[in-house]
């Protein structure tokens, strides 16, 4: 350690130049910026105050690194623990030590140690106690500024954020209220972030692209990873990373029904990407709503104007509803009535099974769901066993039936034509037959029986020629008319006819004697066969008319 003479009073002169050094000591350490520099001179000016030396300086619970060049090291004993407020301490080696407090109103807390041969006199210990406090000041009103400048720069970097929040939301805001879609959510996401942003669907499909390097073919997940993405998106309070992009779920009801995705390959995307994220993908989810309810409405409005059609409404009302759908009911039109196998089936898939079909053989865009069925108006022919064909692949292997109506040219034709697709599904019912399309105009007789404004001359022609089969049906539970209807419409082969009954050859045999039995026909005579077979047709259209 080292030394000094012993203390005492002292010359006033020096006393006076002590004050003088302590004062300009005050000035100095009010003009540093930082604590480093004020603890340095703390730690030098010791000696020049009397006979002592520092030994460390504790502050903010642990000591600092001061250096002294008289000192080689601070002492290694010094203590952990300090007196209320300023007293003596117990060093080893150290014949006396003292701890002066650092404390200042809103300061830090800490302490000065020094040490000393001797114990100073008393106004040497006074300019050591005024240099702790004119320390502990100094570093008070460091800290302050310190505060004050990053309250400062807090308040530049929110001033910032807000000011870039504002400029996302606007911009964003300017893209839902011109009606840019979903390309001008992606192209507002681009600009923003300088990033190529893209907009899938729930299912992974690329809705919008917006900047460089489109991958083409875009990548689509495996339905189980978009699946796990989804619900890690939709858990997370903000976009989330999926290797080298971020992404966000839009939702609507809780439900995901979309994705923003940000290309960020380099992993430097920040709070201004996330905010721009975050706010497109509010602007998205209402976009979506918005195509939702135009969707629905659309689809309402194609409904009522079907319904009406069919149902024979004033022509004004529906002249006016084509007109607001953009819809020509000029052009000539087929009503087309595809009826579910089975009315448990879930009509709304059913009608969109019904309308993926439509669009893709181009068979017409008017179609109005009910409960059983769906009605669609055709403008063009098309090959309807391929529009079934197509039904069936979209209900992934459900069943239907079609019926087709006549052609219609005017409006008041329209409800005609629907009821020939009810005659034409009805006939194909009574029938039995397999699931199939039947076209009112290729009914050939039916297509007469069923246009009959009186149908009293037709029944009366069906009880001659088999009042008495039906009669023996109704009572023994049998199918023999529709026995000898399947086997007049094969033209009586008999291979024929077992197959389109679904019976083995010699039960058809069986069934031919009976009719002759209760008939008491000749089926092989060829008058006999075209009255019968007259009468069979008629039967079936008679039953087909009572169902519709």
């Amino acid at each position: 350690m080292p030394g000094s003479r012993p203390g005492g009073d002292g010359p006033v002169r020096e006393q006076l130049s002590a004050l003088r050094s302590l004062l300009v000591l005050g000035m100095l350490l009010t003009q540093q910026d930082n604590q480093a520099s004020i603890l340095h001179f703390v730690a030098n000016a010791v000696e020049s105050l009397g006979p002592c030396w520092t030994e460390g300086i504790f502050l903010d619970g642990q000591w600092q690194d001061v250096r002294v060049p008289s000192q080689e090291a601070m002492s290694a004993n010094l203590p952990d623990a300090f007196p209320a407020a300023d007293g003596e301490l117990m060093l080893a080696d150290v014949p006396w030590s003292w701890a002066f407090s650092l404390s200042s109103p809103h300061g830090p807390s800490g302490y000065l140690v020094v040490g000393a041969k001797f114990p100073p006199a008393d106004g040497e210990r006074f300019l050591l106690q005024v240099l702790a406090q004119q320390a502990g000041v100094a570093l008070a009103n460091v800290r302050l500024h310190l505060r004050e400048r990053e309250q400062a720069e807090e308040l530049r970097v929110a001033n910032l954020a807000l000011r870039r929040s504002m400029e996302i939301h606007d911009r964003l805001t300017k893209v839902a209220l011109g009606g840019e879609g979903q390309q001008g959510i992606a192209r507002a996401v681009y600009e923003l972030t300088d990033r190529p942003a893209a907009i899938e669907d729930r299912f992974g499909n690329l809705q919008a692209w917006a900047g460089p390097d489109r991958p083409d073919p875009y990548p689509k997940d495996d339905p189980d990873q978009r699946d796990r993405l989804l619900g890690r998106a939709v858990a997370a309070a903000g976009p989330v990373r999926d290797g080298e992009r971020l992404v966000s779920v839009a939702r609507l009801g809780g439900t995901p029904v979309g994705m923003l995705v940000l290309r960020d390959p380099d992993g430097t995307a920040g709070d201004t990407e996330r905010m721009a994220i975050e706010h497109a993908t509010t602007v998205l989810a209402m976009e979506i709503a918005r195509l939702q309810n135009l969707a629905q409405i659309d689809v309402r409005l194609r409904t009522n104007l079907v319904l009406d059609l069919v149902g024979g409404a004033d022509e004004a009302v529906l002249q006016n509803h084509a007109q607001a759908l953009g819809y020509d009911l000029g052009r000539p039109h087929r009503v087309v009535v595809v009826e579910a196998h089975d009315s448990d089936d879930e009509m709304d898939m059913f009608f969109h099974a019904v309308s993926r079909a439509a669009h893709a053989v181009r068979a017409g865009s008017l179609l109005a769901p009910r409960l059983h069925d769906v009605i669609m108006l055709a403008d063009t022919d098309v090959p309807w066993e391929r529009f079934r064909a197509r039904t069936i692949a979209e209900l992934h292997g459900g069943h239907c039936r079609i019926g087709v109506g006549g052609r219609c040219r005017e409006l008041d034709e329209f409800r005609h034509s629907y009821r020939e697709a009810e005659v034409a599904l009805r006939v194909q019912k009574t029938a039995r037959g397999s699931e199939q399309v039947t076209i009112f105009d290729d009914l050939g007789v039916y297509k007469v029986l069923a246009t009959a404004n009186d149908t009293s001359a037709m029944e009366r022609f069906v009880a001659e020629w088999l009042g008495g089969l039906i009669d023996y049906d109704a009572i023994h539970g049998t199918q023999l008319v529709l026995t000898l209807s399947k086997y007049l419409d094969c033209g009586g082969n008999y291979d024929a006819s077992a197959l389109a009954l679904s019976v083995h050859r010699s039960t058809l045999k069986y069934r031919l004697r009976r009719i002759r039995e209760v008939s008491g026909h000749d089926i092989g005579h060829p008058d006999v066969q075209f009255n019968l077979q007259v009468a069979t047709r008629a039967w079936r259209t008679l039953q087909a008319l009572r169902l519709s």
